[in-house]
């Protein structure tokens, strides 16, 4: 297979997950609106303990962006699951890699993306230092798509379960732990004036093995299926 067909199968299951995610615009919006509910209801627990609030809101910024990925990752091969298309996905010879990384950037684009665009007012909202915001944010667009991508994996050994949301917290939960920490880090080395590119470069890191590992396992688990 020459490196154009597989690009171009790359864009076309991309294309087709967005269009559809954008004739469901409330589905696809649900992930946002729950972060940000939820977000904006920590200074209301807090009252005026504004020094609190900046410390703990890295923290919680972080994990909202995560709870808000992993409610809208479980849903991520059901419907192909159901209409019999993901099994066509796996008998033919197209390589599977490229199809489930497509899917898996096109939910990135559409429930990941934008919570860390919502990111930096979020991070106002909770009395985090403007000089600190950038680095939320990029740290958010590179954290949302390793989330995106280990909830796939999460999401293709619990295809066929019906009651899949514990299942899949439990099993993917534990991997998102160095992601959370990095992530978080940037800010708080940012707040204390130190370099917050370590963590960002350890972030990256683990982005670059996640966009080579993620769809090799996800492949992997749909083949075995199959050969069951």
């Amino acid at each position: 297979m020459n490196t154009n067909y597989q690009s171009n199968l790359f864009f076309s299951y991309m294309r087709r997950d967005l269009l559809i995610a954008f004739r469901r615009k409330s589905a696809s919006l649900n992930p946002l609106i729950f972060f940000v509910m939820i977000v904006a209801l920590m200074p209301l627990s807090l009252g005026s303990y504004e020094s609190r609030l900046q410390q703990m809101a890295p923290g919680v910024i972080w994990i909202m962006a995560l709870l808000s990925v992993l409610l809208s990752s479980e849903s991520l091969f059901d419907e192909d699951y159901r209409d019999g298309s993901l099994e066509q996905m796996i008998i033919t010879p197209n390589l599977l890699f490229m199809v489930v990384l497509g899917k898996i950037t096109a939910h990135w684009l559409t429930k990941s993306l934008p919570i860390a665009i919502a990111s930096p007012l979020m991070g106002l909202l909770l009395s985090i230092s403007p000089e600190s915001i950038f680095s939320l944010m990029i740290g958010l667009i590179i954290g949302t798509a390793c989330f995106s991508l280990l909830g796939g994996v999460g999401a293709a050994l619990t295809v066929a379960t019906k009651d899949k949301s514990f299942l899949l917290a439990l099993i993917i939960m534990p991997l998102y732990v160095p992601i959370i920490i990095f992530g978080s880090s940037m800010i708080y080395y940012r707040i204390d004036g130190m370099y917050w590119s370590y963590p960002l470069a350890a972030l990256l890191s683990i982005f670059c093995m996640l966009t080579i590992l993620s769809p090799l396992s996800i492949s992997g688990i749909f083949r075995s299926s199959m050969v069951e």
